[in-house]
């Protein structure tokens, strides 16, 4: 989405030939081949565990942080694994779409009309949902040095709250939705 609002509003004349249906198959098959690869290598890292005690996880979800709690060996290295492999994925996703939306924000700054105010409404809207979602995720997997825990509520968040407010945070754009809750208060 981030890179779709960049070409509309950056490049409006060369929309459609930058987001051609070859260059968002890619996009898709990018965005699908990154989180299979990032999946495997999780479910490689658990699959070879030793499990010999407790089989209750304390957390929500089944998580690979928790899940690496309950094996009977030493899983610091693995940990250590899981956090940047998972850190560094979602640092780099969250830099990517922080940078097109400053050369988005700049580019409406600088042209002022009411196509791009919609713009920045069509873009606050997504920067709110990139927000709600990224930063859990990023206190989750990118600890401190002392607080290697399983906080369940920034994984409550992402996982719950997040997809919640998404569907509110986009139906508040519409201007029938907003004439409703208007009407409502």
């Amino acid at each position: 989405m981030a890179y779709d609002h960049f070409a509309a509003i950056c490049r409006p004349l060369h929309y459609i030939v930058i987001m051609s249906r070859q260059v968002c198959y890619v996009l898709v098959m990018a965005s699908i081949m990154g989180a299979f690869i990032h999946s495997i290598l999780h479910v490689l890292i658990i699959i070879e565990l030793p499990f010999c005690g407790p089989n209750q996880i304390d957390h929500y979800f089944c998580d690979v942080l928790p899940l690496l709690k309950l094996a009977c060996m030493d899983t610091s290295l693995l940990v250590i694994v899981t956090i940047t492999t998972t850190g560094v994925m979602s640092i780099l996703t969250f830099v990517a779409l922080v940078i097109s939306y400053i050369i988005v924000l700049s580019t409406l700054r600088t042209h002022l009309s009411e196509g791009h105010c919609k713009a920045l409404s069509t873009c606050s809207s997504h920067i709110t949902a990139v927000f709600t979602f990224f930063l859990p995720l990023l206190f989750t997997y990118v600890p401190t040095v002392d607080s290697l825990s399983d906080d369940k509520l920034f994984a409550l968040f992402y996982t719950v709250i997040a997809p919640i407010f998404n569907p509110l945070i986009y139906t508040m754009r519409n201007t029938d939705m907003k004439n409703t809750m208007r009407k409502v208060c």
